[in-house]
């Protein structure tokens, strides 16, 4: 049976959603083989500058998504052959 394209986006729209309800919540989502990813703090700073307009700005505390690569992963990356120059 083929799988139509929208059928596809479907579902992987509604993957991402619940990798998004997941990480709002504090909860980590782990895909074996692939990695991690988890909510991480980041400290806030007072001296921060808009890099568009070199205002300066302070910068709340807040939480960013992070991803850590699975150990499947890190192997298969490993073995891209790297050109030297």
């Amino acid at each position: 049976k083929k799988i139509e394209k929208k059928e596809i986006q479907e579902v992987f729209d509604s993957i991402l959603a619940e990798f998004k309800t997941c990480l709002s919540k504090g909860s980590t989502v782990e895909l074996r083989g692939f990695g991690t990813f988890e909510p991480r703090l980041r400290k806030g700073r007072e001296n921060a500058r808009n890099p568009k307009t070199g205002e300066a700005i302070s910068v709340e505390p807040h939480y960013v998504a992070a991803f850590r690569p699975g150990m499947e992963l890190k192997k298969a990356l490993m073995e891209i052959p790297v050109e030297k120059k």
